[in-house]
This record gives C-alpha cells, sequence and structure tokens, in this order.
C-alpha cells in the first residue's frame, strides 16, 4: 500500500477505518500467540539474577504479523505479581494499549487477559511491559509488522532484502528498585562503576581544577550522559551473535541484509556503527523515509530504525557494533561469515571537556543560557566536545558565535545521522482543521532524580483535554542536562524538520538539551493516551503527562476511575530509603531517610563512647520547593542526653545557653543548596535556641575518597574522611568536636 494512503487511514476515526478494510476486501486472518510471563533465573553478567522470560526466553519472542491481519495475544501470567504489555508504536483501540491502571487494569497473577486488534500499518515496532520496572529484567521483544505482498513490490529493493529482527538490550546484577533508589538518593556508585567521578584530583591531572571549582560553585554534580552503570549489553539476548544466513539463503559479496533495529533498553542509547562500510537508513520508528547513507548513528531508548548494510567481501564477517552512550560497554554482531573483521571501539569521552561545556551553559539560578543558539532535531549535538574522534585531542578553535561548534557533520567527516536528514517518501501533510498549540519544557533535578514536565510530575497534574479531529502542535524545550526520548502512544506525530509536506513520521522525539522541536498530529483515536521519557527511571519519576479526548466514552477495562487514578500516580509518589551507618572507635553515627518527589524524613542519631557518654538524635520532615529543590523548609525534633555535663556553661556563637547536653525540643528551619553544594540549616527550637549549620558530606578528592565537615553555631565541627571500597561498603577516618577522634567502617543501603 502507497504511503499516502497509509497515512490518509491514520487520520481516519478506527471506526470509519474498520468498515474501510472490511469493504476494501482485505484479509481479515487472526493471527494467535500464547505468551507465558514467568519467572527465572539468568547469568548474563557472571552472577544468578531473578529475570522474566515469556515462553521461556529472553528477549521475548519476536510476533510477526502482515497488515490486514488481526492480532490476537493471550497473556498468561504465570508471576506472583501484576503485569502488562504495551504494544510500542501501534495504532489500536485505547483499551488494548496496555498501561496498567491507564488503559486497563494490572493482569493479576494466575490470571489471562486477551489483547485483540486489527492490524492497519506495517514496520518495525517492539512490545514490552509497562508494569513498574518489569522492562528491565527482559519483558521485551521485537514487533514486525510486514507490508502487503503487492506492496513490497512497490519497494522491492528495500522490502524484498533478507531480513532480520534485532532488539538491543542491557542488563544490570542489581534489582530494578535499587537501581531507582540509588538514583533518588543520589549515590555516585554508577559514576564510580564507569569511571567518570570527576574527582578534584582528576581534575587537577587534566588542567580543570577550575572547570571543576565552577561546576560546583553552579551547584551541578559531575557531568555525565547517562545515569546508570549496565555489567553487559545485549543484541537479541546476547552480547556477541552471528548473522550468516537468513531465511536459509547464505550471506555473500555483494549481498544485502535488512536489519530491523528496536532499542528496548531501559535507559541506555546505543551508538551503531559497521565495520564493513556505510549504514543506509531506511526506515524509522515503522515509517519508510528516503533512504540516507551514514557512517554512524545513535538510536535513542525505545526508537527503532531499518537500516541496509552491504556484504562487501567473501570469507569475512563485519562488525556492528552497538555502543553505549557513555561508551562504557558495547555488543556485536558480525555479518557475514569467515575472519572477523572489528571496527575500532568508541574512545573515551573527555568529561571535562562537557564538564566546561555544561558551565557556559547554567545560569546560578539552574536555567540553561541557550547562548542565542536555535536548536533542534539533533544537529547540534551538545556532546560533541566529548568526543575526541571529531574533536580530537584539543578541541578546535571556534567563535561562541559559530552556528557550527556543536554540529558533528560540520566539524568531521564522519556522517553522523539527524532527525533533519529524515524525508517521507510521500506527503504526510494533515488534514486542514483548527489547530490546538501546547507548550512543553522538559524538566528535571539530577541532583535528587526528579524528572518532570513544565516543573510537575504525572500525579501534580490533570490530563490534557483534546477534541477529536483537531490536530495538535507540540513544542517542546529541552531545559534539563539530559536527553529524552519522548514517547506518544496510539498516535505518530510529523517532526517539522524542513522537509515541508514530506516531514517524517515518528512516535519517538529524541530531545538533546537545549534543543525544542515541533510536532504535530491529528487527534483521531479517543481513549486516554500517555505522553512520557521512555527512559524507565525518568517516566517512573514523573516525566509525563496523559491526553485525553473530551466526551469520550467509558473504558469498559477502568472499573474504578478513582482507584486506577490513584494507583498510576503512586509511581512517581513512590517513596525511596537511604541507610547509612557508621561503627568507629569513637562511637556510631548515621541517619536514614525516606524521600520522594517533593517530601522528605530523615532521622540522624549519634552514639558517643569516650567522653561523651549519650545520645542524641535529629529528625526532620520537610518539603523540597522551587524548580531546582534547593530549598527544603522543615519541622524537626532533637532529642539528646550526655551523662557528663561537660557542656552545661557553655554558650553558642549567639550568647544563648547551650542545652545540648539535656534536651528534647521541637524545631522549625530551613535547608538550602548552597552554591559550591555546602548544604546550610537554619533552625529554631522551642526553647528559643537558634542553630545556623554548613555542612558537607561527598566532597570528591580522588575517585574513591571524599571529604566532609559541618561546623555550626552551637560550636560543634567535624571534619572527616572516607574510602570507598564498595556500594555498600567504606573505611572512616574523622574528628568530632563532641566525640573525639575516630575510625572505624561505613555501611550504606
Amino acid at each position: 500500500m502507497a504511503i499516502q494512503k497509509v497515512i490518509y487511514k491514520k487520520l481516519l476515526p478506527l471506526t470509519t477505518l474498520f468498515i474501510f478494510l472490511l469493504c476494501a476486501g482485505y484479509s481479515q486472518k487472526v493471527v494467535r500467540y500464547d505468551l507465558y510471563v514467568k519467572d527465572t533465573l539468568v547469568a548474563f553478567a557472571g552472577k544468578e539474577k531473578r529475570a522474566i522470560a515469556v515462553n521461556g526466553q529472553i528477549p521475548m519472542p519476536t510476533l510477526s504479523f502482515t497488515e490486514g491481519d488481526t492480532a490476537e495475544i493471550h497473556v498468561h501470567n504465570l508471576l506472583k505479581e501484576e503485569t502488562s504489555l504495551h504494544w510500542h508504536g501501534l495504532f489500536l483501540p485505547n483499551k488494548e494499549d496496555g498501561v496498567p491502571n491507564l488503559t486497563q487494569m494490572p493482569i493479576k497473577p494466575g490470571t489471562t487477559h486477551i489483547y485483540r486488534f486489527p492490524i492497519i500499518q506495517h514496520g518495525t515496532h517492539w512490545y514490552h511491559s509497562h508494569s513498574g520496572l518489569q522492562e528491565q529484567i527482559g519483558m521485551y521483544g521485537s514487533m514486525i509488522l510486514n507490508k502487503r505482498s503487492a506492496d513490497i513490490e512497490k519497494r522491492k529493493d528495500v522490502d524484498g532484502l533478507p531480513t532480520v529482527p534485532l532488539i538491543l538490550s542491557e542488563w544490570t546484577n542489581y534489582k530494578p528498585d535499587n537501581v531507582h533508589r540509588m538514583l533518588h538518593n543520589a549515590t555516585d556508585w554508577f559514576a564510580l562503576k564507569k569511571n567518570a567521578v570527576q574527582s578534584y584530583g582528576e581534575a587537577i591531572g587534566a588542567g580543570h581544577f577550575k572547570t571543576k571549582l565552577r561546576n560546583e560553585w553552579k551547584r551541578m554534580l559531575a557531568m555525565d550522559v547517562s545515569d546508570v552503570y549496565y555489567d553487559k549489553i545485549l543484541m537479541n539476548g546476547k552480547p556477541e551473535s552471528v548473522i550468516d544466513t537468513v531465511d536459509g539463503k547464505k550471506l555473500k559479496a555483494g549481498d544485502k541484509v535488512r536489519l530491523r533495529i528496536s532499542n528496548g533498553a531501559a535507559s541506555s542509547y546505543f551508538w551503531l556503527r559497521y565495520a564493513g562500510g556505510k549504514i543506509t537508513v531506511v526506515a524509522n520508528d515503522g515509517n519508510d523515509v528516503v533512504p540516507v547513507e551514514v557512517d554512524r548513528l545513535i538510536i535513542a531508548v525505545s526508537e527503532t530504525y531499518d537500516i541496509v548494510l552491504n556484504i562487501p567481501a567473501e570469507g569475512t564477517a563485519y562488525e556492528l557494533l552497538a555502543t553505549t552512550e557513555d561508551r562504557t560497554n558495547s555488543a556485536s554482531v558480525y555479518i557475514g561469515s569467515g575472519i572477523k573483521q572489528l571496527i575500532s571501539p568508541l574512545p573515551r569521552l573527555k568529561y571535562f571537556e562537557g564538564m566546561k561545556m555544561m558551565n557556559d551553559m547554567m545560569k546560578m539560578n539552574g536555567d540553561l543560557d541557550d547562548m542565542g543558539m536555535n536548536m533542534s532535531l539533533n544537529q547540534m549535538d551538545m556532546n560533541v566536545v566529548m568526543y575526541p574522534e571529531i574533536t580530537g585531542e584539543v578541541k578546535p578553535k571556534q567563535k561562541e558565535d559559530d552556528p557550527n561548534r556543536y554540529n558533528a557533520n560540520a566539524l568531521s567527516d564522519i556522517v553522523t545521522l539527524n532527525y533533519a536528514m529524515l524525508k517521507a517518501p510521500e506527503k504526510t501533510t494533515l488534514p486542514d482543521v483548527p489547530v490546538k498549540v501546547l507548550q512543553f519544557e522538559l524538566t528535571g533535578n539530577m541532583n535528587r532524580y526528579v524528572w518532570s514536565m513544565n516543573n510537575k510530575v504525572v500525579s501534580e497534574t490533570d490530563k490534557i483535554l483534546v477534541k477529536k479531529g483537531e490536530n495538535l502542535r507540540l513544542l517542546i524545550y529541552n531545559g534539563s542536562m539530559m536527553r529524552h526520548p519522548m514517547h506518544l502512544h496510539g498516535h505518530d506525530f510529523r517532526v517539522l524538520n524542513g522537509q515541508g509536506e514530506y516531514a517524517p513520521l515518528k512516535n519517538v522525539i529524541d530531545i538533546m538539551p537545549m534543543e525544542t522541536d515541533t510536532l504535530e498530529f491529528n487527534a483521531n483515536v479517543e481513549g486516554d493516551w500517555f505522553f512520557h521519557c521512555h527512559i524507565l527511571y525518568h517516566m517512573m519519576s514523573g516525566m509525563g503527562r496523559v491526553f485525553s479526548y473530551k466526551d469520550q466514552q467509558p473504558n469498559p477495562l477502568i472499573l474504578n476511575p478513582k482507584l486506577a487514578q490513584r494507583k498510576l500516580f503512586a509511581d512517581d509518589r513512590k517513596m525511596h530509603f537511604m541507610f547509612q551507618n557508621d561503627v568507629a572507635t569513637n562511637g556510631n553515627d548515621g541517619e536514614m531517610m525516606l524521600q520522594n518527589t517533593r517530601w522528605s524524613i530523615g532521622t540522624e542519631w549519634r552514639l558517643g563512647y569516650n567522653d561523651m557518654h549519650g545520645y542524641e538524635t535529629e529528625t526532620h520532615i520537610g518539603r523540597y520547593i522551587g524548580k531546582m529543590q534547593w530549598l527544603m523548609p522543615f519541622i524537626g525534633f532533637d532529642w539528646r542526653y550526655r551523662k557528663m555535663g561537660l557542656h552545661a556553661e557553655e554558650k553558642n556563637m549567639f550568647g544563648q545557653s547551650n542545652t545540648k547536653d539535656n534536651r528534647a525540643v521541637i524545631s522549625a528551619g530551613l535547608n538550602y543548596t548552597l552554591p559550591m553544594l555546602v548544604r546550610f540549616q537554619g533552625e529554631i527550637f522551642t526553647d528559643g535556641i537558634v542553630r545556623l549549620q554548613l555542612m558537607r558530606e561527598d566532597i570528591p578528592l580522588t575517585k574513591r575518597l571524599r571529604f566532609a565537615f559541618m561546623v555550626n553555631t552551637d560550636k560543634e565541627y567535624m571534619t572527616g574522611l572516607h574510602y570507598i571500597f564498595s556500594r555498600a561498603l567504606a573505611v572512616r577516618t574523622h574528628y568530632d568536636s563532641d566525640m573525639g577522634f575516630g575510625a572505624g567502617f561505613t555501611f550504606a543501603y
């Protein structure tokens, strides 16, 4: 079927479309799959860990249909927890979309749920769990919607090629819930694993001491391009494999092969490069594009690309290398048979160059300064300053007003795909109807790992009401320092990229820092449709919205809408726990904390030996406010007792009598993050005592060595060092004005 006809179908209401299909005499073949979801154990990275397999395999089985079929998919939940399946990029009735507590209720343990919908499109798609973090541990798989035979003939040079589905993913030996918790607690363990701490010692060695100082003066954490360190990267469930035969035919010199590639990773972007020459891109997000040749491309989380590779020599297997954006890990598939021809690994990122760039762009209030640049469509890669293969050992000297200073294709001979290169083979214009314009800013806070849109998470917003038949135009600006792959359920959108009437159709748009992109689509299918960042941990932290059609019929699968909404909102309202305890020669001190998007409940304690026989504990309950969440007003409780009475006559710096030997008081105060990431705490107690305090516990001197200090107006002070051995264990030495000198071990969770 011609592309124009496909687009026309997309713009029709589903009820009209079904009549159209029947009248045209199209096949109504029912293709059934039975999917059995069950716990399993895997050892992808050397340790046996829990995963979820479907029909006994990871990734899940590849589901294949032909346009005109009816899909009937029976999901048998053999887990001890709820699950769901979302059909990424498919046009279908809203109740079949597979988002628990939005389009259906979760599939309960021991039950079977049937998804049934017509296949009214073609292309490379994939499917995955939309329940919790299940996607991270195995619930992802390819979904191929084939063209009809007659339509294949129209582009046989591409559609007639031998074809292999390939799904990218990553694996961590940590439980996904623990990964999510660690991200919210601002641990730099993943940075340490990636050799990306960017400590002061490393900064001095690289000649970037001032860069590091300026970075922390602006209250920013170290530069990074991804959140999580992964132990293993997989292609079709393997770190390395060979494709030498397709459909029983041996690949040989002169052949071409088409790979249908889906990024099923939870949070990893991948660079794709081929040792056998150019990569020809022929489709994106299930939609055909005019073929374009590149040397490499980056595939965003949840995107799909169809690429064509040449087999250039007999007796040789050419490496297609997928490398994580942070360049810490990779997976390979070899195309052809024979001696392996490798492509050079990507060099380590120049992190301090990236940090310097980030410093120039970030204002003191946390906003980004775009310096007058009009950036969109991935043409300007803000990370390009970190790429040694483009910038060399020294960054090229370019004026700040040079529009090409971040343009990878202008700076080198390496041709990198960007969205401006994509062009639909047929017109994609929308119907001439009223247009509703919506503006979004992608916002976030790396320090507390809160991800939002217009500074609000999903649970803090109402659904966005749209009118069926109108066109929606979305203007999206990324005001954070991370890139975000924004995915729209149930619809394709046009990306306004300078191709006019031939703008490409997509359902995922990767938006880079400081970039503005414009999307448009026709509101043609009733229901509640999720629009969210597809980095799994960003979505679960709240970066999303729900488009809801006005005056639509109730969803028959959502019997209790209020209950469903509460369960949907529970994702970004979840409390994350942190615990740390120091067992030392002079006493025991520690803290534990529960916090979510806005709220924090924290308790710290000290138990003294030696001269300070006694205990003290402080508890604070606070709410973070402001865009950057640097400010937290709180109420608290302070309880102390010392047997020695050494401080009975001591006064604080304001001349007030000290009561810290024996007190049980309530307080009110605030925490504020100062430049250099120093925490200021001001507090007034019910006995009239005022206390001001400065503190920081995580100054990175080297990759593993951290410095800490505290000083307050009660004339208390502390200084210390700790050396990180593992995620949970460090050795620590410190001096405390009350407890004296001590050394011991710190245990963290």
